[in-house]
């Protein structure tokens, strides 16, 4: 099923108090993730993928630091988006964090681990469109350099990797979606 942004949510982003820069970065996010649900061609659930990567920075309406994904899902029950949503904007700090990662952090402790396709699909989406549109790494335009040298471009540049464990969960991400991916491709 194809499924199209929707004005109305990019108004709700406006509303709550979204910059405009990150309200463009939310988009990209989105339209990366469809792009790979696509790909993978799988039994996604397509609203779910371009929502929940369009409002997964809503907490950034009221802060940019860690807490983001926590005031953000909350921001979203307020709004009435759904559990699943919301659940992927609490989640996406740093790929879904352990409970002793989110104690060190300061966030409540409860596990944050990624459970569905759907949720790793946005997640590895955000990480892509960051490596993208940071303009770190040279990549010459092509989006797909980025999809290529993922892994490298994590070891190499620690602000995407974060950390060990974050380094090895995108890893891990990236590594089912491409396979996801490349089981759907056509045969030469």
């Amino acid at each position: 099923m194809d499924y199209k942004i929707q004005n109305s949510d990019i108004a709700l982003l406006r509303n709550a108090g979204v910059s405009g820069d990150d309200i463009k970065h939310c988009t990209r996010v989105a339209e990366k993730a469809l792009e790979i649900a696509q790909g993978i061609g799988a039994d996604i659930d397509m609203e779910l993928v371009s929502r929940g990567a369009l409002f997964h920075d809503l907490g950034k309406a009221k802060t940019h630091e860690i807490e983001h994904g926590k005031i953000g899902a909350e921001l979203g029950k307020e709004l009435g988006l759904q559990k699943e949503i919301t659940d992927i904007m609490e989640k996406h700090i740093r790929g879904g964090l352990t409970e002793d990662e989110a104690e060190e952090l300061g966030l409540p402790v409860k596990d944050y681990s990624l459970k569905t396709l759907e949720e790793k699909i946005v997640i590895y989406a955000d990480r892509l469109v960051d490596i993208i549109t940071d303009g770190i790494v040279n990549i010459g335009g092509d989006e797909k350099k980025a999809e290529i040298r993922f892994e490298e471009i994590l070891r190499e540049y620690p602000k995407y990797g974060k950390n060990e464990k974050t380094l090895k969960r995108y890893i891990g991400y990236h590594r089912e979606i491409q396979g996801l991916m490349r089981k759907r491709a056509p045969s030469p």
